[in-house]
Formats: C-alpha cells, structure tokens, sequence
C-alpha cells in the first residue's frame, strides 16, 4: 500500500498539480487578454472611421468619417458642399491614382463605392 501511495505522489507531481493561486492568476491572465484583444479591435475601428474619406473642394466638413459601404453621393452629402455654383468635375483619388468623373452622374442617380482613404476633388 505504501507503494501505491509513493507511484500516486510521483504521477501526481510529475503531471503538474496546480494550485488554486496558479489557476486564478492563469484566469486574471486569460481575461486580461481578452480584454486587452477588445480593446485593440475596437481601436482599429476607430482608426479606420477616423481615416475615411477626404473632400477637397468649397465644403463644411472635408473629412468624412468611414462607414462600411460608403458611397461617393454619402461622401459629398455629409462634408455639405457650401460652392456657389455646381461642381463641373469631380476627380477621386485612391492610392494615387485619379479618376475623372462628370457630376451629372451623380445627378440622374449613379453612385461609386469609395474605400478608406480615398481623396474626392470638386471643381
């Protein structure tokens, strides 16, 4: 019998006992990564919202804050263009490459997907 209890200590110590202290602070340590992975994802987003879009031109707001699907036509709504007369030429520009486009376009309906970072020009 006092065989059986030395072969039972030994397994026990040789798998690893682990103590109430070892466990809780494996479990503060698991639930502070957790918290610490919310908070980077939730900083990224902001990030990226905080990066949208650029309007150059006669507007209120020239930065527009980025939401999925955002849209040339949402884009020049919410920076609130203030011109004078209506813009003749539109010019977007996305990882430094331009694209011209008429803004009667956007009159009779068409719209453009934008992406984060996108530079919008009116003339």
């Amino acid at each position: 019998m006092k065989n059986v209890s030395v072969i039972l200590l030994l397994a026990l110590v040789a798998t690893g006992c682990t103590s109430k202290a070892t466990a809780r602070l494996q479990e503060q340590n698991a639930y502070l990564a957790g918290q610490n992975l919310v908070l980077q994802q939730q900083q990224a987003q902001a990030a990226a919202q905080m990066a949208g879009v650029r309007i150059v031109g006669a507007v209120q707001n020239p930065n527009v804050p980025w939401v999925t699907g955002l849209t040339l036509a949402q884009a020049v709504a919410t920076a609130n263009y203030i011109g004078a007369d209506e813009p003749t030429q539109i010019i977007i520009t996305r990882q430094g490459e331009s694209a011209t486009l008429d803004p009667k376009l956007l009159l009779n309906g068409a719209d453009f997907p934008l992406e984060i970072g996108d530079v919008i020009e009116l003339h």
